[in-house]
């Protein structure tokens, strides 16, 4: 007897499956942003940017478990970077802001510091900051 429902339909749609590569980490669908590849005979995992494509003894990570990725005992994670990713601000780069942004509230010693001090706006009655209070035209 033949079927009257036409051809078998696939038991998974394919409008469902993404071309983007995910997480290997199970129960994670976040997309992968790198690659972890493990050495056994230097007992060494190494981690590196996403590979072109994806290899059988290769496991991709995403950007929570890359970060978070440790190795057994005895033996050594070799991270690779990638030379288009953000570098990190290092303490240096944070020093530098805090410094720019103690700088910049101090505005009259900056403008004394200068070359003399500023012609005060006639409409200007206050200053704190980076705020000013102004006189009302009227008055």
């Amino acid at each position: 007897m033949e079927s009257r429902r036409g051809p078998l339909k696939s038991a998974v749609p394919s409008n469902i499956v993404s071309p983007v590569r995910r997480c290997s980490r199970t129960a994670c669908g976040r997309p992968a942003v790198a690659t972890l590849t493990y050495v056994y005979a230097d007992s060494t995992a190494v981690l590196g940017p996403l590979a072109t494509y994806a290899e059988p003894h290769c496991y991709d990570l995403c950007a929570e478990h890359s970060e978070r990725l440790t190795a057994p005992r005895g033996w050594e994670v070799v991270r690779l970077l990638d030379g288009s990713a953000p570098a990190r601000p290092s303490g240096d780069d944070l020093e530098a802001l805090a410094n720019a942004v103690r700088e910049a509230a101090r505005p009259q010693e900056r403008a004394a510091e200068a070359g003399g001090a500023r012609t005060a706006d006639p409409m200007e009655v206050a200053r704190r900051g980076h705020l000013r209070v102004l006189r009302s035209p009227e008055n």
